[in-house]
């Protein structure tokens, strides 16, 4: 909620036309897209990666358990 707050925040500043505005609109646009890129990661790589550890995880202490008794 915050992230897009301060996205939509900074979108007329990043579609403005007037004078002044070649500093203001690549400003904008790096802050967007870092907070969408930022907030796509935390919602959607990070868990993933979390599950693929756990099955990672889960896997090796398997294999460590069977070769322990064999």
């Amino acid at each position: 909620m915050t992230a897009l707050v301060a996205s939509l925040g900074f979108v007329p500043m990043a579609l403005s036309t007037s004078a002044g505005t070649e500093v203001q609109q690549p400003f904008a646009t790096v802050v967007i897209g870092g907070l969408v890129t930022s907030t796509a990661l935390t919602l959607l790589v990070l868990p993933t990666l979390y599950v693929w550890e756990e099955r990672l995880r889960e896997r090796w202490s398997s294999s460590r358990f069977t070769a322990e008794n064999i």
